[in-house]
């Protein structure tokens, strides 16, 4: 009898291996969701099976709730002991340190303010921009998906979209996030990359017309939505 998908662990769910990199972890997930979706898979149980690829996805693509997951099953990999090696480390460099100064306090201030103002902010304004479009556009496309104007319309707006993509990292790369944001920077930069694996998807339909892609390119970018709301949630925590 097969497992049930309520009883399979998350590397169960994407047919992967416990060590499994996270681009294998990726491939995985685009190829099960283009195959279970259920506008694509009209079988009973191609909702719940899409459900638990979401899920699975969402808590191994990120590394610090993918640590806390194999915990909870009793992993013991050398990535997770690497990982708890690097962060007792840092403890220890932290703990060695003397007390800040004021000065190099008000500097560290400083750095965030100028890095919440010029990366966080236009990043976060830039994505909601961009997924708040998307329903409209497609709703645009489906009216006839071979008509030429509609989908040059549609190109144009994952054209837009690419420049937007390619402008927010550049500004994130250039501009390091002061330690204390860490786990925003964390969240934005996993934002970017399903923005741009969500964007992969999308234009691969304009070429092909294969609704699959579609799909999995709307499935990238709500994980997109996912990782935003989980940075501002982040920044709102640490800000005065």
């Amino acid at each position: 009898m097969l497992q049930s998908n309520l009883t399979k662990n998350h590397y169960q769910t994407l047919c992967v291996d416990q060590r499994a990199p996270h681009t294998e972890i990726k491939i995985a997930y685009r190829k099960l969701a283009k195959k279970f979706h259920p506008d694509c898979n009209p079988s009973p149980g191609s909702h719940e099976r899409i459900t638990a690829l979401n899920l699975a996805y969402e808590v191994l693509s990120n590394p610090q709730s993918r640590a806390n997951y194999d915990r909870s099953l009793g992993i013991n990999t050398q990535r997770s002991q690497s990982s708890a090696q690097a962060h007792s480390s840092a403890q220890a460099q932290t703990q060695s340190k003397p007390r800040r100064s004021r000065q190099t306090s008000q500097d560290e201030d400083l750095k965030f303010d100028h890095w919440f103002r010029q990366v966080y902010e236009p990043i976060i304004e830039m994505t909601a921009g961009i997924l708040e479009d998307l329903d409209l556009q497609i709703e645009q496309l489906a009216d006839d998906p071979f008509d030429d104007q509609l989908m040059e319309d549609f190109e144009d707006y994952l054209d837009q979209c690419r420049r937007s993509l390619q402008y927010a990292q550049t500004i994130f790369h250039n501009l390091p996030n002061p330690k204390s944001a860490a786990g925003v920077a964390e969240y934005i930069y996993y934002a970017l990359n399903h923005l741009s694996d969500g964007m992969d998807e999308l234009n691969y339909f304009t070429q092909n017309f294969d609704d699959r892609h579609l799909h999995t390119g709307r499935e990238m970018w709500r994980l997109v939505d996912e990782m935003c709301y989980r940075a501002q949630s982040a920044m709102a925590s640490i800000l005065p």
